[in-house]
């Protein structure tokens, strides 16, 4: 459902938010688990979705965070929220 654009800016944003090193967009796996296999917290989420909600112009529910478990999850809701609106 979620186009490669927006799977790749997800990426970009979570590198750049979190300080991730050693990884690209291009090489960020977009089905990775970004609690158990990348080690990002809650407040890292959180950090990450005011990023999207702000260049995205949706609004993510803090109750939805517990969903937002791979980019390609992000990426998905970020496609549903949109046109939903």
């Amino acid at each position: 459902m979620a186009t490669d654009t927006t799977i790749l800016r997800v990426a970009e944003v979570m590198i750049d938010e979190l300080k991730l090193e050693d990884v690209t967009p291009d090489t960020f796996s977009p089905d990775i688990d970004l609690v158990d296999e990348v080690g990002i917290d809650s407040m890292d989420l959180a950090t990450v979705a005011l990023v999207i909600q702000d260049e995205y112009g949706i609004r993510i529910d803090e109750d939805d965070y517990t969903k937002l478990t791979t980019v390609r999850r992000i990426a998905d809701y970020i496609e549903t929220k949109k046109m939903a609106a």
